[in-house]
């Protein structure tokens, strides 16, 4: 979404709550945030691969604050030039005001050094922390002379993920190094994070939502955190539905079901003994062969063909796993784009 020549991206709507100053960002429309079930409607006010992004003329001053959290109160908000990492501002419950230009050293590339670029780099883009490194963020307004993104100055496709908290980057030190981003990054396309941390039920809105979204190709990674929550056969029902409503409504667009990636349940002695999570990993893999054609499916071990990069609870990836993930997913979806 555009406002106040900036791209709001990754963001369903701007909304104002009562006793909150400023509007929180939020990434899907409030009437799809209602409808989910209700850990993840929380999930889904954390900015988890949001970006404000606007060309700056001159000097910009963007003012942000947070909604502190369980987990947090202030957020680190990462400045990028494009693909080029820039510096740090911490964001508190009062907004602050960042102060923003083009740096110097980019103001005089030369035209070959752009080429393989999939942003520009007189592209701002603040980029903003998920759940599990800072709060809910708000937008309270923008000064100065700026314009959002023109055509070719951010990537032309996007790609679509949703998943449990490994997608939404539980883990990871900063949102470049999900896998998400990860993957984006190599494919040269726009990351669009719709995970949703410990709250990813395949619910009917969210594949509603999914269904109606641009995108150009799309990964569900289905589902963890169903395991142990949800029998076997209700969770074939879920999947099934989530699958067939997005696959139905893009035909010509290619999307990858992914299988529960390796975990404590595969490597723990006394974890898992009933084989939960292996039914699970074969549920999925029976949806897909039942849906159109165009939905294809990954299997989660050979993104992540071990537990080497988890972190110690040998659930959610690191940084390492992160990267790794990242370069085997893109090589997967490039085969099938």
């Amino acid at each position: 979404m555009q406002r106040d020549g900036i791209e709001f991206h990754n963001v369903g709507e701007c909304r104002t709550i009562d006793g909150v100053d400023g509007q929180v960002l939020q990434r899907v429309p409030e009437r799809v945030r209602t409808a989910l079930n209700e850990g993840a409607q929380t999930r889904m006010r954390h900015p988890a691969g949001v970006e404000l992004r606007f060309v700056p003329d001159d000097t910009v001053r963007v003012t942000l604050s947070t909604v502190p959290t369980a987990r947090a109160a202030e957020s680190l908000v990462r400045v990028f030039w494009g693909p080029i990492q820039g510096e740090e501002h911490a964001v508190g419950p009062g907004p602050t005001t960042i102060e923003l230009a083009v740096p110097e050293s980019l103001t005089d590339l030369r035209p070959g050094a752009l080429d393989p670029l999939a942003y520009d780099p007189r592209v701002c883009r603040l980029v903003l922390p998920g759940e599990h490194r800072g709060a809910h963020v708000c937008y309270h307004g923008v000064e100065g002379d700026h314009r959002p993104p023109a055509d070719g100055e951010t990537p032309d496709e996007r790609y679509l993920a949703y998943g449990t908290s490994i997608t939404e980057g539980e883990a990871s030190v900063a949102e470049h190094l999900t896998y998400v981003n990860q993957t984006a990054r190599r494919l040269g396309v726009d990351p669009i994070n719709l995970g949703s941390c410990g709250t990813a039920y395949c619910d009917a809105a969210m594949a509603e939502h999914i269904a109606r979204e641009d995108w150009d190709v799309a990964t569900l990674a289905l589902s963890v955190n169903m395991v142990d929550r949800f029998p076997a056969e209700e969770f074939r029902q879920r999947a099934a539905h989530m699958v067939d409503t997005i696959a139905d409504a893009n035909p010509a667009k290619p999307i990858a079901c992914i299988t529960i990636y390796p975990n404590a349940r595969d490597v723990r002695v006394g974890e898992d003994e009933n084989g939960h999570c292996e039914r699970f990993r074969e549920v999925l893999e029976e949806v897909v062969a039942d849906a159109p054609d165009n939905v294809h499916l990954f299997e989660g071990p050979e993104i992540l063909p071990d537990i080497g990069g988890l972190t110690t609870d040998l659930v959610h990836p690191g940084d390492n796993a992160m990267i790794r993930m990242g370069e085997n997913l893109a090589a997967k979806l490039q085969a099938i784009r």
